[in-house]
């Protein structure tokens, strides 16, 4: 028996192991495992949920995984008995390891190890505000595999990476935001050459961040009641959904689906606007406290996508504001004793947020995903590199996907 398939949530229809939408009714296709209880591998990051990923090999350089631990401090602070923390990126104290301090790191490991497994001779194509191309980046440097980011102008600061070497990597920066950065290399991927990542409907992208929700009902031996995680797109939460359904039929976790409070940042807030039938203000991402949680098309009514995911759960969406974000994150700081990036202090207010409201009760047994931290221990302590750009196009530019072609066929000669 293969070791999983990829079927159709509403039509139950089953795909090929590399197809990433239902082309019946658009819905996004979900892994169905062969293990049906959860098995640990003896192998390292990552790749310990070997069992629940959709892959059938790994890439062991490099792979860490999230740490999930019961926070004293900061529960203590809101009132809460039974605080855990996924924490995702570089804290040595804690066994902490992921050198490029984001949970982009759990999507980049399976999907470059799919990529291989399709033994074809293609240019993976990854549109990023920033964290999601320095994981990518980071992976590519250690097997090699040629990748080409397509990033916008205010994701530059974000692209270093723990790695001697660049050549498999081609920078394109794109003069605009993360939606022009993302149709720019639509056009691209249309190409035999290239191939598209897949954001979303990459099955490997969505079980990969997945692994926090294994990790932290590993750890507390039993489902969270209450999920918190900032989000952009909102794959992270239909990600946590999907894992926890898997946990629920594993049977030995609990029967009840763990509640998805997933928060964004005011004032551009999509899913929100979505979800409430509110236009997006066309000046955004600007004047966000972290443009990585923006993204102007999310996956929300599509099928399996974020408003299925609210709905399965009781989930809720939380609008979090600058001032909320920052007095979070110094918060967060003070008392768990490590630097943590903006869209988790994003993720901590939501919590804070809801304790105020009284959304959660004082027993339940609360998730927190903070899905980047360390960064400041990283740089101090990791030898690291910056990416420069290839080159800069204009998102006005007609030709700018044909120049970024030519630079990556060129470089990857």
């Amino acid at each position: 028996m293969d070791k999983y398939r990829l079927i159709c949530p509403k039509c139950g229809k089953t795909y090929g192991k590399y197809d990433m939408l239902c082309p019946l009714d658009g819905s996004l296709l979900r892994t169905e495992y062969s293990k049906k209880q959860f098995e640990s591998c003896d192998l390292p990051g990552i790749w310990k949920f070997y069992n629940w990923l959709p892959v059938e090999g790994v890439i062991k350089k490099g792979s860490s995984k999230t740490r999930t631990y019961k926070s004293e401090k900061l529960a203590d602070k809101l009132g809460l008995e039974n605080l855990f923390i996924s924490f995702n990126g570089y804290w040595p104290e804690k066994e902490a390891y992921m050198r490029t301090c984001s949970f982009k790191d759990l999507e980049a490991y399976p999907t470059m190890q799919r990529v291989s497994e399709q033994k074809k001779e293609r240019i993976l194509v990854v549109a990023s505000a920033g964290n999601t191309a320095r994981a990518f980046a980071h992976v590519s440097s250690i097997t090699g595999l040629p990748l080409l980011l397509v990033v916008p102008e205010n994701a530059l600061e974000k692209l270093w990476i723990p790695a001697k070497s660049t050549s498999s990597i081609c920078v394109a920066v794109v003069k605009g935001d993360y939606y022009d950065a993302i149709s720019i290399a639509a056009q691209i991927t249309d190409r035999e050459k290239f191939m598209p990542e897949g954001g979303a409907r990459n099955v490997a992208r969505r079980d990969g961040m997945g692994t926090v929700m294994l990790d932290a009902t590993l750890t507390m031996k039993h489902l969270p009641d209450h999920y918190f995680q900032a989000v952009g797109s909102g794959t992270g939460g239909i990600a946590a959904w999907e894992a926890a359904m898997r946990l629920k039929k594993d049977g030995r976790y609990g029967d009840k689906l763990p509640q998805l409070h997933l928060a964004q940042n005011f004032p551009c807030a999509p899913l929100i606007q979505l979800h409430e039938g509110v236009a997006v203000d066309p000046k955004c991402p600007e004047g966000m406290y972290d443009t990585v949680l923006f993204n102007r098309k999310p996956p929300y009514a599509v099928g399996g996508g974020v408003r299925d995911a609210l709905e399965a759960t009781g989930g809720d969406l939380y609008g979090i504001t600058n001032e909320e974000a920052e007095e979070a994150r110094l918060l967060f700081e003070e008392l768990e004793g490590i630097d943590i990036m903006y869209s988790a202090a994003v993720a901590t207010a939501a919590l804070i947020k809801a304790v105020r409201n009284t959304k959660v009760s004082r027993s339940e047994l609360i998730m927190l995903n903070i899905t980047g931290g360390g960064v400041k221990r990283a740089l101090k302590e990791l030898a690291t590199i910056r990416l420069e750009p290839d080159l800069v196009v204009s998102p006005e530019d007609s030709e700018a996907p044909a120049k970024i072609i030519q630079k990556a066929e060129d470089k990857f000669e």
